[in-house]
């Protein structure tokens, strides 16, 4: 399944807010460098779906705020 997020790094504190079954809005406290924020929303999205970090791929979005992701179900 592929779902499309779209994430505010260095917040002040973490958000996930399901704007509907394939678009997310995630705010992360890592900042976007040294590649800690993707890893970060990973975390994120996999936690939310109950499911290893393993399962969660970026597929497109690496440098761009609005990612893809595959998740593995």
């Amino acid at each position: 399944m592929y779902i499309r997020v779209k994430v505010k790094a260095g917040a002040k504190k973490e958000i996930l807010k399901k704007k509907s079954e394939t678009h997310f809005d995630i705010e992360v406290k890592e900042r976007a460098e040294r590649n800690m924020a993707n890893r970060r929303v990973v975390e994120v999205v996999a936690d939310h779906f109950g499911i290893s970090r393993g399962k969660v791929r970026i597929i497109s979005g690496h440098h761009s705020p609005t990612k893809i992701l595959d998740i593995e179900k």
